[in-house]
C-alpha cells in the first residue's frame, strides 16, 4: 500500500504543478455545454413565413387571425405577405423566407360548403428541425380552425390529455450529464493515457521497474492518481455547469451523495478502461491519434445528445456496453429528474464492475520490462 501511495503521491504531484493541464481537461466539455447548449435544442423563434392569400375571404382572414397571435404569444413565425405563389416558393429556396402558406381562390367557399379545403405550406425540408417546427406549428392551427364554433353537447372524439412528469427542460439542462461524463473521460484521456504513455517514452517508466514494486502496486497506483483527478475534474465541471444550467437539485444532500458516487464510480470504470488501451501502447502518438475516434464511438452512443431508441441495432450494441451509457444515464436521473439514489445504484454497479474487469485485465497485460 505505501508503494502504491507512493506513486499516487507523485502522479498528484506533478497533476497540481500544471494547472494548464487541469484547465485544459476541463475546458472543453464547458465549452460544449454552453455553446451547444444555446446554439442546438432552442425553440424556433421570429421564422420569416410568406403568406399569399388567393381567396380573400373570412376564412383567410381567420387564417391571418390565427398568424397574428402567434406572432404575438409563441412568436414561433412572423407573417409576410406575398402577392404571387411563384415569388413566394423561389424566396423558400433561396433561404429568404423559411416558409410559405398558399390560400388558395375559393378556399372560403369550400368551407362553407365542406368541400374538403385546403391550405398548402411549402417548406425547404433540406432543413428538417425548420420544416417539422413550422409543419406542426401549421397543423396545430389548422386543428384549432377545424374546430366548430359550438361545441356538441357529447364528446365525438377521443381527446388525449399529456402529462408531464417534470417542468420544461432546456437543451443546456439535457446536455449537462453528458457533459459532465465527458469532462472525467477527458481528464481519464489525458491524465491516464497520455501522461502515462509520456512518461513511458521520457523513462519515467524506467525509474518505476528499478523497484520492487510489483505489476499491481503499479497497475493500482496509476489508475488510482488518475482516478483522483478525474473526481476532481467531475466535481468542478458537475458544480459549474449545474449553474449555469440552472439546476437547483445539486443542493439537496441526497443529490450530492449520489452524484459523488457516480462521479467516483464514472471515474474508476474510465481510467480503467484507458489503462487496459493503452497497458501495450509505446508510441506517444496512438492516445492523441485515437482520441477522437474513441470520442465518437463513445460519446454520441450514449444517449447523452440523441435517444437511444433512435439508434439502429448495432448502435444500440455498442451503447449497450458502453460506460457511458450508464454514466449519462446515473447523472440524468440525478440532475433533471431528482430520481433519489436508488435510481443510480444499477449505474454504478455497472460501472464498478466495470471497472473491475478492466483493471483485472490489465495487470496481467502489464510489461515489468523495457
Amino acid at each position: 500500500m505505501n508503494r502504491m501511495m507512493a506513486i499516487i503521491e507523485r502522479e498528484m504531484r506533478k497533476f497540481l504543478r500544471s494547472p494548464t493541464l487541469m484547465m485544459v481537461s476541463m475546458v472543453m466539455p464547458l465549452v460544449q455545454l454552453i455553446v451547444l447548449g444555446n446554439a442546438f435544442g432552442g425553440k424556433i423563434r421570429d421564422a420569416k413565413m410568406g403568406v399569399v392569400d388567393e381567396d380573400h375571404g373570412t376564412q383567410a382572414v381567420r387564417i391571418e387571425e390565427a398568424f397574428d397571435a402567434v406572432r404575438a404569444n409563441m412568436r414561433t413565425f412572423v407573417a409576410i405577405p406575398y402577392d404571387n405563389e411563384v415569388q413566394a416558393r423561389e424566396d423558400v429556396r433561396n433561404g429568404k423566407i423559411q416558409g410559405a402558406v398558399i390560400i388558395p381562390a375559393q378556399y372560403s367557399k369550400m368551407v362553407y360548403e365542406k368541400n374538403h379545403p385546403r391550405i398548402a405550406l411549402i417548406v425547404d425540408n433540406s432543413d428538417n428541425f425548420m420544416s417539422s417546427t413550422l409543419t406542426d406549428e401549421m397543423s396545430s392551427l389548422t386543428d384549432a380552425l377545424n374546430q366548430p364554433d359550438v361545441s356538441p353537447r357529447l364528446l365525438q372524439q377521443t381527446a388525449l390529455e399529456v402529462v408531464e412528469l417534470y417542468p420544461y427542460i432546456e437543451y443546456m439542462k439535457y446536455l449537462l450529464p453528458g457533459s459532465i461524463a465527458l469532462a472525467i473521460f477527458v481528464s481519464a484521456m489525458i491524465g491516464g493515457g497520455i501522461l502515462y504513455i509520456d512518461d513511458k517514452a521520457r523513462g519515467v517508466h524506467e525509474g518505476y521497474l528499478a523497484t520492487p514494486i510489483t505489476k499491481s502496486e503499479l497497475v493500482f497506483g496509476l489508475v488510482g492518481a488518475s482516478a483522483i483527478k478525474a473526481v476532481m475534474t467531475g466535481i468542478v465541471i458537475t458544480v459549474i455547469g449545474s449553474l449555469i444550467a440552472g439546476v437547483g437539485s445539486i443542493l439537496s444532500p441526497p443529490t450530492m451523495l449520489g452524484l459523488l458516487g457516480m462521479v467516483v464510480a464514472t471515474a474508476l470504470a474510465f481510467n480503467g478502461m484507458m489503462f487496459l488501451m493503452m497497458v501495450r501502447v509505446e508510441d506517444p502518438l496512438v492516445p492523441r491519434a485515437t482520441f477522437g475516434i474513441l470520442n465518437t464511438l463513445l460519446f454520441f452512443p450514449s444517449g447523452s445528445i440523441y435517444p437511444v431508441q433512435a439508434f439502429p441495432a448495432w448502435l444500440r450494441a455498442i451503447a449497450k456496453v458502453d460506460p457511458f451509457t450508464y454514466a449519462v444515464h446515473g447523472f440524468k436521473a440525478l440532475l433533471l429528474k431528482d430520481a433519489g439514489l436508488w435510481a443510480v445504484v444499477p449505474d454504478m454497479i455497472y460501472l464498478s464492475i466495470f471497472a473491475a474487469v478492466t483493471l483485472a485485465a490489465a495487470v496481467p497485460l502489464f510489461k515489468r520490462t523495457l
